[in-house]
């Protein structure tokens, strides 16, 4: 039973084309840049055992001009591997946990998509669309190959790669990941996956240094385009991380959000949060620590923190079971919500409600950011975004005011309005008004004001109003006019949202989509 007979000896010697340990130069050269292969890249993201590879034996299209030994052995799955394989079989023994897995290879033609390569991705795709499967694609290479030869095309632009991919938008989950260089087509795919992942040396951009200077651009090296200094701040990247081990990691922890509850969990002293907010109403603290506090211990997973930093979201677990967080940070702008803030929660939005995770909204908002500079950033069409966004939701909102409750802003991060959501509640911290505080002094109070001709005499007599506005806006006292559903105690703020996600119907199977797509911004 052991003897190989030569149709099989024949598959194996093809086979070991592609393996690493037969291609030692060009493993060579890939740790002189410090990276992995795919197939190493591929082996941590799945399940030991469990890997089966499609089109293993594919070569690039290129007969015309190199010989299929050539090609057999230099262009081995013509730059790509793809397969199916269990991600996180460990975390959920009880449930499928199969995805579709591929990445690049950049060992191979610099990661380039070709004929064949295309034709891999056409299936990858059209599988994981059958079988409802996730994605978790590397997409680190140069984009578009012109050296192929072997096709009756003349441009290439009728491949359905980008259509089948993009199609899936909201479908299924996926996670796009690239390390070192990444342009043009494998970018695209890249900013088509619904979080990005990227280690700290990549390089990401529509177009690579031959396509900028095709185009009359300038000269650069690939350093210079779309460097993770520019990448990150500026949102398109998700997830930065330190290298390609640190990557797979990542890809599994933010996939097992889409997976399913943990059955096992601990959490933190929830005492701790009923001093987190400072007794001083001007005293700023750290929202961070609030959050990991709520959420099950390590469980916090946190979206574009260098991007539009007043405002935050994460993937998060209470009690095991997967959600959505967003949040206001305080120390910027005082938590008031500019354009980028927007964009960035109601795209969140978006996807927390594709594959129905609960959203956890922490509220300390003085309103919508105003004045002539921030005009220019089309803050009206942003800002609106959050509300026809947030309205559509179709998985619930829990939401908690930690301080401020003021204005349009409030009402934004709260369903569009304290009724629009599952529950609005507040910390005895909390504090509310049509705008804030101070401004609504300085405009209801104006002639007043200016009736006091000794500047410290009108000092007190504003923050006397203050004072008055407070008392009367302040959470125990805001409460008793119902515009609000109750005020409780910090530590119990994992019991209401528990209580929450039990009172809500639990969605039903579905064989669709809920939204059209998960907007990319």
């Amino acid at each position: 039973l052991d003897y190989i007979r030569s149709d099989l000896a024949e598959a194996f010697e093809r086979h070991s084309f592609g393996l690493d340990e037969n291609r030692p130069e060009a493993v060579a050269k890939r740790r002189k840049t410090n990276h992995r292969t795919a197939r190493e890249n591929l082996d941590d993201l799945c399940d030991e055992g469990t890997f089966v590879e499609y089109g293993s034996l594919t070569i690039a299209a290129q007969r015309r001009r190199r010989s299929v030994d050539d090609l057999m052995r230099n262009t081995a799955g013509d730059g790509m591997v793809t397969g199916i394989g269990s991600v996180n079989g460990d975390l959920f023994p009880d449930r499928d946990t199969q995805c579709v897995v591929m990445s690049y290879d950049y060992m191979v033609l610099a990661g380039t998509q070709g004929l064949q390569n295309h034709r891999k991705k056409d299936r990858m795709f059209e599988i994981a669309e059958k079988l409802k499967l996730p994605i978790l694609l590397i997409a680190e290479g140069g984009g578009g190959r012109p050296g192929d030869t072997d096709g009756a095309g003349i441009a290439g632009l009728d491949c359905l790669a980008f259509q089948l991919y993009a199609e899936m938008s909201g479908l299924v989950p996926r996670i796009g990941i690239t390390t070192g260089r990444c342009f043009a087509g494998n970018a695209v795919l890249l900013g088509c996956s619904d979080i990005v992942i990227a280690t700290k040396d990549s390089n990401i951009g529509i177009g690579g240094p031959a396509m900028i200077e095709g185009g009359g651009l300038g000269i650069f090296t690939p350093d210079e385009v779309g460097p993770m200094s520019v990448q990150v701040p500026n949102g398109v990247v998700d997830i930065a991380v330190e290298d390609e081990a640190e990557a797979m990691q990542m890809a599994k922890k933010l996939l097992s959000y889409f997976q399913g509850p943990l059955h096992d969990w601990e959490c933190g002293d929830q005492r701790k949060l009923r001093f987190s907010v400072p007794e001083n109403r001007l005293r700023v603290y750290d929202v961070r620590e609030i959050i990991n506090t709520i959420a099950d211990k390590d469980s916090v997973l946190e979206l574009r923190p260098q991007f539009a930093v007043g405002m935050i979201t994460a993937f998060i677990r209470v009690e095991g079971r997967p959600m959505g967080l967003i949040a206001n940070d305080p120390t910027h702008l005082s938590g008031a919500i500019d354009s980028d803030g927007a964009d960035k929660a109601a795209r969140f939005m978006q996807l927390c409600d594709a594959f129905d995770l609960p959203i956890v909204s922490l509220v300390d908002c003085p309103g919508i950011m105003v004045g002539p500079e921030i005009e220019k950033t089309a803050l009206v069409r942003h800002a609106s975004r959050v509300f026809v966004t947030c309205t559509s939701l179709t998985v619930p909102l829990f939401a908690f005011v930690l301080r401020k409750g003021y204005g349009l802003g409030a009402q934004a991060m709260t369903g569009g309005g304290f009724k629009a959501s599952a529950f609005t509640v507040t910390w005895p911290t909390g504090e509310f008004g049509g705008m804030g505080l101070e401004g609504a002094v300085k405009l209801g109070y104006r002639k007043e004001l200016e009736a006091f001709e000794d500047i410290e005499a009108r000092k007190g007599e504003y923050e006397k109003r203050v004072a008055q506005m407070y008392d009367r806006g302040k959470a125990v006292n805001f409460a008793t006019a119902f515009e609000i559903d109750e005020v409780i105690d910090p530590k119990d703020t994992r019991h209401w949202i528990m209580a929450g996600f039990k009172s809500t119907p639990k969605p039903l199977p579905r064989e669709g989509k809920k939204r059209p797509f998960i907007d990319t911004w």
